[in-house]
């Protein structure tokens, strides 16, 4: 990637980060979370090597399903509500499949397979970036939506994060794996 095109993709990812923090409609939550998964891609799959396009693919997919699940959720609760507002979602249903695709996207355990396989798969810098900075949105709108969030979904993710984490480190001896590991059950400790 040139200097210009990774400029580009930074910008990207830190303005789409940033317009989360301040946004309080679903749809452009949901933009700004699709542009965060955009503006990824490209960097994961920058080292040219069959397993970089895989940890690409397999980022862009579960990324895309998260994604897919909360636009159908917001959708379904401004049908029933007549409402866009992040902080105003009332529908449990709703809540529930944001909460869950929350998760999914940043790698909190059930949904936490994904996070070793594409983080062995890119660069450290990028891995470094999956790990930090890309869990900073979902927990903004988790922390935005606290008030209609199941409390009781979390703090079950939070435990099985923490433990899954835990137990998946124990015999890793690559470095990458052995981060992402110690990711999930941060996300578990910053969930509960």
């Amino acid at each position: 990637i040139n200097l210009m095109s990774w400029l580009i993709i930074t910008m990207s990812i830190t303005l789409s980060t940033t317009m989360i923090t301040s946004t309080t409609h679903w749809l452009m939550t949901w933009a700004c979370l699709e542009i965060n998964t955009l503006s990824m891609v490209p960097l994961i799959s920058k080292p040219n090597h069959p397993r970089a396009t895989e940890a690409a693919t397999k980022y862009y997919l579960i990324q895309t399903m998260a994604s897919t699940a909360m636009l159908f959720a917001a959708t379904t609760n401004a049908l029933n509500t007549s409402n866009w507002e992040t902080h105003l979602t009332t529908e449990p249903m709703a809540m529930t499949i944001i909460t869950l695709a929350l998760m999914m996207k940043m790698a909190a355990s059930p949904f936490h397979s994904w996070l070793p396989d594409v983080s062995q798969g890119t660069t450290t810098l990028t891995t470094m970036t999956i790990l930090t900075w890309q869990k900073i949105a979902p927990l903004t709108i988790l922390l935005t939506t606290h008030n209609k969030t199941n409390i009781t979904l979390i703090l079950l993710s939070a435990m099985l994060s923490v433990t899954m984490g835990g137990l998946g480190s124990l015999n890793q001896t690559q470095l990458r794996k052995l981060m992402a590991f110690s990711s999930i059950a941060h996300t578990g400790w910053i969930m509960a």
